[in-house]
């Protein structure tokens, strides 16, 4: 039995409560933890100020939102971004010709490997990790390749108080350096003479909401400073375990032309490679972040 269930029930139990309605945006969760769907907007237009601040809550209230039919151009996918913040660069990646805020999404069947195959937060390995992701897919394979999303307040406030408490203070090493090198030799991209390592709060708290979430994932996280490695390795591999659990996650099934926004602060994704040999393609923006405390 999962230690998340008993008789009394997962130890996380989401609770809407009266929340306040939307005026010019629709928002329709995909679960009651993590995800929505939103509706009414065209962001190839000029949105207003009242609906900039709709997107904004809807971010922070579901940590990841989607939006459908979304026909935008390069200039407008990167001044949609521009919206929450100064544009992160990818420290590896390829990117569009001349925009090197526009990261390249493509996969086919000569692909050796595929984006964000494992769960993560994105770039958590930077100093100033990214706030969010903004991605828009135009090309997608006729079924599969979904991406499942986690919610990192959940994973956190599930734990037990003890728990809680041996975590309160832990730093870990994040490091770009064993993923990064030689990943996108196949795009014919040259590696760097180094990529970011950083050193972050196992447990952060959101700048916005105030909410503590889990900050470590399989994909940078390292090892657990100041104490001894294989106890590091297997808190490290507990905390993977419980925050895969199925009760923190959505599952979005993308359309051509569809965009997902998530916050890397209290998200993890996981991209799913399940149609080769077919081709999935687009472009990300990421919003630049703050340093995790």
């Amino acid at each position: 039995m999962s230690s998340l269930a008993g008789k009394q029930g997962p130890r996380y139990r989401h609770t809407s409560g009266d929340e306040e309605p939307y005026e010019t945006i629709g928002v329709e969760k995909l679960t009651p933890i993590i995800g929505a769907e939103i509706s009414g907007v065209d962001l190839a237009g000029s949105l207003s100020n009242r609906t900039m601040d709709e997107i904004h809550r809807a971010l922070a209230e579901n940590l990841v939102i989607f939006f459908r039919d979304q026909h935008i151009t390069p200039q407008q996918h990167l001044a949609f971004g521009r919206q929450f913040g100064e544009l992160h660069i990818h420290p590896a990646a390829p990117h569009e010709p001349g925009e090197p805020a526009l990261m390249k999404i493509y996969a086919n069947k000569d692909s050796p490997r595929v984006n964000g195959e494992g769960w993560h937060s994105d770039v958590s390995c930077d100093v100033e990790p990214p706030m969010g992701s903004i991605l828009h897919i135009k090309q997608c394979p006729p079924s599969g390749g979904d991406t499942l999303f986690a919610n990192m307040y959940a994973a956190y406030e599930s734990l037990s108080d003890r728990m809680k408490a041996y975590l309160d203070g832990l730093i870990a090493l994040h490091d770009g350096e064993p993923i990064y090198r030689g990943l996108y030799a196949n795009y014919g991209v040259a590696d760097r003479p180094s990529y970011p390592r950083a050193e972050h709060p196992v447990v952060r708290t959101h700048p916005v909401t105030a909410k503590k979430a889990l900050y470590v994932n399989s994909g940078f996280t390292r090892h657990i400073l100041g104490i001894p490695e294989d106890e590091s390795a297997a808190i490290l591999r507990y905390l993977y375990q419980h925050m895969e659990n199925p009760l923190f996650q959505c599952r979005f099934r993308w359309s051509e032309n569809a965009i997902a926004f998530w916050d890397n602060r209290c998200a993890q994704h996981r991209a799913l490679w399940d149609y080769w040999p077919h081709t999935r393609a687009g472009t990300r923006v990421t919003v630049k972040g703050e340093r995790p405390v």
